[in-house]
């Protein structure tokens, strides 16, 4: 797990006794996708993936603190309140299963809305996690990771973070060693994607034809296994870019103006619309997004994240 809680560290969640109950504080991390596959339909609707989730440090941050009841406010960004946010819905789910009081969330957003990069799913996840502490519930990981199942494909790797081979929806998880530090340009342009309308569009064969990176999921995993940064770079794609590109030809421009500003390569974060460049260091990310950010305000610089 890679939650930061308030007085933490990047690491796994201490034991409750060295927090005080009036507060706790997580932060939420975003993920990209080093590599996605889509396999076909599942006969319950869903597509059948496959998917190197990665943490970035790009973070939202989640404060619960004891109540009545469930309250939710929604600080930052912006996003739905009450049952129509994820955030709420985790701890009504798990007040359901598991009957505490109740709780007062305070969500302070940072990650981009509608950008592929599970800003909903990772505050539902620090939910979950958070709540698990606060009324002192017991539950393993691996519990809340089931019970994140039920929310969404993404949040069982939100409870989890690091770095994972998901299949299935992407909630069936194998943990991958962490790639060596990468540095990435995210670029969201002024516009949301659906990730239902995405799967349709993949459906309707709108991916037959596209000649952009195709993600090469073994060579990452052996990448990854071995610490070759240059390999996993190389064995980066997203089979869905494709798609989303040519609904909106705006990717793929934002797309060749990474490259054209030295990225080594670009990659596009779930079903999008954001695009992330891996720059060679800080300072090369850095100058990329300061170029950038006048034609798209959302462009942020962030990094992997190791357990």
């Amino acid at each position: 797990m890679m939650y930061n809680l308030k007085g933490g560290k990047n690491t796994p969640i201490p034991t409750r006794e060295r927090f005080s109950l009036q507060e706790i504080k997580i932060r939420a991390y975003a993920k990209v996708n080093l590599t996605l596959e889509v396999k076909g339909r599942r006969t319950d609707g869903y597509h059948e993936i496959s998917t190197i989730f990665q943490s970035i440090d790009l973070h939202d941050t989640v404060f619960l603190i004891p109540g009545r009841g469930i309250e939710l406010e929604v600080r930052g960004r912006g996003g739905p309140e009450g049952p129509a946010n994820l955030a709420y819905r985790a701890a009504s789910l798990l007040q359901g299963k598991y009957p505490f009081p109740g709780v007062r969330i305070i969500l302070e957003k940072r990650i981009p809305l509608a950008a592929g990069l599970a800003g909903g799913s990772a505050d539902a996840a620090a939910v979950l996690v958070g709540l698990n502490y606060l009324w002192d519930l017991g539950l393993t990981a691996g519990a809340l990771a089931s019970i994140g199942a039920e929310l969404g494909s993404d949040v069982p790797f939100c409870v989890l973070g690091g770095t994972a081979l998901g299949r299935g929806r992407g909630e069936r998880l194998t943990l991958l060693p962490s790639p060596p530090p990468l540095w990435l340009v995210l670029v969201k342009p002024p516009f949301g994607v659906s990730t239902a309308a995405a799967y349709r569009a993949w459906d309707d064969g709108l991916a037959s034809g596209w000649e952009g990176d195709r993600p090469r999921e073994e060579e990452a995993v052996a990448a990854l296994m071995t610490g070759d940064r240059k390999g996993l770079v190389g064995a980066l794609g997203n089979a869905l870019e494709g798609v989303t590109s040519r609904l909106h030809p705006e990717v793929a421009a934002i797309k060749e103006k990474l490259m054209s500003l030295g990225a080594e390569k670009v990659v596009m974060c779930g079903s999008g619309p954001t695009l992330f460049g891996v720059a060679p260091a800080r300072e090369e990310a850095e100058r990329m997004a300061a170029v950038l950010r006048g034609e798209y305000p959302e462009t942020l610089v962030a990094r992997t994240l190791s357990p």
